[in-house]
């Protein structure tokens, strides 16, 4: 069986597979006549840094992972499938990602803070309760979105790549043969997934936020916007701790709503898909054991 990488992880694209390692990243795509595009990238700076490896550090480095590098793969998959009149690039890019992450700061944390702030001031609710109703909100809205979405036919194809994501990984970790056949036998579930690390970020605001008190005016929203970034990096801390420990009963046990929100977030993939998924974790895999022989090799040369 190959060697299983230190660190990796994926997401899914437009018609396509990303694939990240700890030193490089693939990501497959398909374009509209059949053929599989695959592009590469050494993962330099910030991810070489020891920084990287920082526990609660490293959770805010991923966060930016998944947010600039999977932004860009996802808009290059997102122009693969259009002409070159409907490209989205430049000023018009950056306003819409902009535009994204504001309506979803919005409705996902602020307006439920502005809720149980109106359930506080005009229905006189303790601070308490108003900042479990927060909670609660934001739990239904992110669910409900998912939800929603994923009825979406051009959607429901992007979670059938992040299944075929995830049978992938799940393949390679049980040193499966790696074809779309014996691929398409694993689970849709993977503890690390995406969707677990956003349901475990909810959570946490439940109770971070409802520990609050009663916080004057606008800086409740301040707040919470402030603790965003702490409350990922436990999280991610979180999701790493849990995945590392499922042998213990009750990890496996306090996992198992996060595994269950996946059915949302994926479906089961096509062959094909399979196919595109791994493409991209095989070239990402062959990548990574390049750049390891370069760096032994260059070790060698200067010791």
């Amino acid at each position: 069986m190959a060697e299983k990488l230190p660190s990796y992880g994926g997401q899914a694209l437009i018609e396509g597979v990303l694939m990240r390692g700890s030193k490089t990243l693939a990501a497959a795509m398909r374009k509209p006549d059949g053929e599989i595009v695959i592009e590469t990238e050494f993962l330099t700076g910030i991810y070489t840094n020891p920084l990287a490896k920082t526990p609660f550090v490293r959770g805010l480095i991923m966060l930016w992972d998944s947010l600039g590098i999977g932004m860009h793969y996802l808009t290059v998959s997102a122009n693969m499938q259009t002409g070159d009149d409907e490209k989205l690039e430049g000023p018009a890019l950056y306003l819409t990602l902009g535009l994204s992450l504001a309506i979803g700061i919005g409705i996902f944390f602020l307006a439920p803070a502005g809720i149980g702030h109106l359930a506080m001031n005009y229905l006189g609710w303790t601070s308490w309760w108003s900042n479990v109703l927060e909670g609660v909100l934001r739990l239904i809205f992110a669910i409900g979105y998912i939800w929603g979405i994923g009825k979406m036919p051009d959607i429901a194809r992007v979670f059938g790549y992040h299944g075929a994501e995830h049978k992938t990984i799940n393949a390679f970790e049980a040193g499966a043969e790696m074809t779309p056949e014996s691929v398409s036998k694993f689970s849709l579930e993977h503890p690390r997934c995406g969707t677990a690390f956003l349901l475990t970020l909810i959570v946490l605001s439940v109770i971070v936020f409802a520990m609050l008190g009663p916080l004057p005016g606008v800086w409740r929203y301040v707040v919470r916007l402030l603790l965003i970034f702490p409350l990922a990096s436990l999280a991610y801390e979180m999701i790493r701790f849990s995945s590392n420990h499922l042998s213990n009963p009750l990890v496996r046990l306090l996992v198992k709503p996060n595994l269950a929100l996946q059915h949302l977030t994926t479906r089961e993939p096509s062959l094909e898909m399979l196919e595109v998924s791994i493409a991209a974790f095989q070239t990402m895999l062959e990548q990574e054991q390049i750049q390891s022989a370069s760096t032994l090799k260059l070790a060698n040369e200067t010791a």
